[in-house]
């Protein structure tokens, strides 16, 4: 564990670090990326050559070992500095289902080449066109046959899995119908993507308002061998639900390190923006929303300090790591709709990449998980309110 000094050392060096790659890769270079819906495997490669994107593994296993506040700040300060890690973040949260659940076998095989970036593991199979967030309902079904599981089913919104070797794969393995709660019988399956494709999987794009690489995936009889399980057959739900206090902590730093990036892009253009002979950042119509924003973002970032802190403890309410998400994603979109207004009409010019990013941090508000589910489970877990799905 990092002393307190020793953390503030490396974060500054992360910053550093980031900065200086996000430099590199600039403006310009994620328009075009956005104009023709490229992944941006540049910028993937810099910040894996780096050990970025291995920051949370194990040293034993050729990652950093740093804690999942480190981790945030790493994903922070890419928002912050004018990219976006939704091509790669997956690359660290996904991880933890093996690192958690996973045999030793499966550890020592596949962790050290994700640390390494020979294995890219950003494929979450887990949404379904008819389920949608109600998980237990998912219909993809793995059929136990000798050595092998044979897959039949379709997953949705699977971002990156054009751009990944390993897909961690949520599969119901008992009937609904089997079972004594509809939470048993799901299964989770590391599966090599390049031999599925091979063998009945299918990959289709879906265009969507912003380039997040999502798609939608078909398996048809597709044969996967039984040592893809992780962890128990029948546990899969309860593994998944492990790794999403991670995946929500980290995208809530993403959202902080957006919000300060309209908080600055609005606030420099406030100061040399002049209208009326007069610097804009002078009416209060333009201030207030500016520093409301920042008060917004820097609350947010006081609750995703605790959501680390406890995660790091141990703590697996998911409260806290639930409350970040949602006033994170919040604080960003608030802080996008100011900037917006701040710039007017030059908001909607692609140049200024206002709004590029504001078309981004627009998705948090209903991914990984949308604000009403993260308010349903407050009020049902912390108020005691019944529940309501």
């Amino acid at each position: 564990m990092l002393m307190k000094a020793e953390q503030v050392e490396v974060v500054s060096q992360i910053r550093d670090t980031v900065k200086k790659v996000c430099e590199e890769y600039g403006g310009e270079y994620w328009r075009e990326k956005d104009r023709t819906r490229q992944y941006p495997t540049e910028f993937v490669k810099s910040l894996t050559e780096l050990g970025l994107l291995a920051s949370l593994i194990p040293e034993e296993y050729g990652g950093s070992g740093l804690p999942i506040s480190i981790g945030s700040e790493i994903l922070k300060a890419i928002h912050e500095f004018g990219a976006n890690a939704g091509a790669c973040h997956a690359q660290m949260y996904t991880m933890g289902t093996v690192l958690r659940h996973g045999s030793d076998q499966q550890k020592q095989a596949y962790l050290p080449k994700i640390a390494s970036g020979e294995l890219r593991l950003q494929a979450f199979g887990v949404t379904e066109p008819t389920a949608g967030t109600d998980t237990t309902s998912i219909s993809t079904v793995a059929e136990r046959k000798g050595d092998q599981y044979i897959v039949n089913g379709q997953k949705v919104w699977t971002s990156r899995a054009e751009h990944s070797d390993l897909m961690v794969l949520l599969a119901r393995t008992t009937p609904k119908e089997s079972v004594e709660k509809k939470s048993q019988g799901l299964s989770v399956f590391l599966i090599d993507m390049r031999d599925a494709l091979k063998n009945g999987m299918t990959i289709k794009p879906i265009r969507t308002m912003l380039n997040h690489s999502t798609t939608e995936i078909f398996f048809d009889n597709v044969p996967i061998p039984a040592s893809s399980l992780i962890g128990e057959e029948g546990k899969g739900f309860k593994y998944i639900l492990s790794g999403m206090n991670a995946e929500r902590i980290l995208i809530a730093a993403e959202c902080i390190g957006d919000a300060r990036w309209f908080i600055k892009k609005a606030s420099d253009y406030a100061n040399e923006r002049v209208v009326f002979g007069r610097p804009i950042g002078k009416n209060q119509g333009i201030q207030f929303p500016i520093a409301r924003a920042f008060s917004q973002t820097e609350a947010a970032e006081a609750i995703l300090d605790k959501a680390c802190a406890l995660y790091e403890d141990g703590d697996t309410s998911g409260t806290y790591a639930n409350m970040a998400k949602l006033l994170s994603s919040e604080a960003s979109w608030a802080s996008a709709e100011m900037c917006m207004q701040t710039h007017g009409g030059f908001a909607v010019a692609e140049e200024y990449d206002v709004e590029r990013k504001f078309r981004e941090a627009r998705l948090y508000q209903i991914a990984p998980i949308s604000t009403n589910l993260i308010l349903s489970y407050l009020a049902e877990h912390e108020l005691g309110l019944p529940r309501s799905y």
